[in-house]
């Protein structure tokens, strides 16, 4: 059975936004919801892992649509991964999820515990047209008995299609150093996927956000700016990894490492903003303005 909702709400800012919000749920059916902001659209699978599988502007989309297990869509993980190591624990990251609440601009949904690591995940999404974002709150509860620190982590990944990714953080702490592959200008610096035959992990101090550009879209994610102490050990406020075969690339921010007693909560939130960029494909000052404006930053 096919339920949609609708709410009308007066848009404020950009206008490439209208201010028509909607969350269409297909129950019954595949689990997928989806929610609207004017031309903006998230598809969130609740049946495999709460994925976003899909954020698109009309009918670009920006984030990978492979069919390659964990090479595709945005998911959630705790940090430091040497915890789990790997695969990726399935109660976060594959297994369904239940829809606690689905109602106008707010879906709500919660993992099952995991057996290995006693964590439970909750995902909040919220429609935030005043702002022109969709907020993702993560929340990681203890259900142990034991006092437990760990980290939020989001990864999302996207098409090595020459896309340039871009943050604000001091170059010379981003490691592994020396890459020939990252320039420094325009009050940001700038990576564009190497040809080295290797996986590849980017570690860098941001600034609270990241963003990506590529194929006429500029993707924004604002989060808790961290300072260099507060990641997880051996973990970083902002990750880039390039797989060997460079046929993906992952997106990554993670939150302060936090301390969990028993039955406690932590509660992180990402701000994802998606508009069309019309200008090049290059570091520019036109991108960091455009970034700027969607931070709401002035200058």
């Amino acid at each position: 059975m096919k339920r949609t909702i609708v709410l009308f709400l007066m848009a404020v800012g950009m206008s490439y936004l209208s201010a028509q919000t909607v969350v269409t749920t297909q129950e019954g059916n595949d689990g997928k919801y989806v929610l609207y902001m004017g031309d903006v659209s998230m598809t969130i699978d609740a049946a495999h892992g709460g994925k976003i599988l899909s954020y698109k502007y009309k009918d670009k989309e920006i984030i990978s649509q492979s069919s390659w297990r964990e090479s595709f869509g945005s998911t959630f993980w705790t940090s430091p991964q040497k915890e789990w190591n790997w695969p990726p624990v399935p109660e976060y990251d594959k297994n369904p999820y239940t829809v606690d609440e689905c109602s106008d601009s707010h879906l709500l949904l919660t993992s099952q515990e995991s057996e290995r690591m006693k964590y439970r995940i909750r995902k909040e999404f919220k429609v935030n047209a005043a702002d022109n974002v969709i907020a993702v709150t993560y929340t990681i509860i203890n259900e142990s008995n034991e006092t437990r620190q760990v980290a939020p982590w989001e990864i999302t990944r996207v098409a090595n299609d020459g896309g340039l990714i871009f943050f604000d953080a001091p170059i010379d702490g981003i490691t592994p150093a020396g890459l020939l592959s990252f320039e420094a200008k325009e009050g940001a610096v700038w990576y564009r996927a190497d040809e080295a035959p290797q996986n590849r992990k980017i570690n860098a101090d941001g600034k609270g956000w990241l963003a990506y550009c590529s194929n006429g879209l500029l993707m924004v994610k604002q989060f808790d700016d961290l300072t260099p102490e507060q990641p997880a050990p051996g973990e970083a406020e902002i990750q880039v990894y390039v797989n060997m075969r460079k046929t993906y690339i992952e997106l990554e921010s993670q939150g302060a490492y936090t301390t969990l007693e028993p039955g406690g909560q932590l509660h992180w939130t990402v701000r994802w903003s998606l508009l069309p960029f019309e200008g090049e494909n290059t570091p520019s000052k036109a991108l960091v303005k455009a970034v700027k404006k969607v931070k709401k930053v002035k200058g």
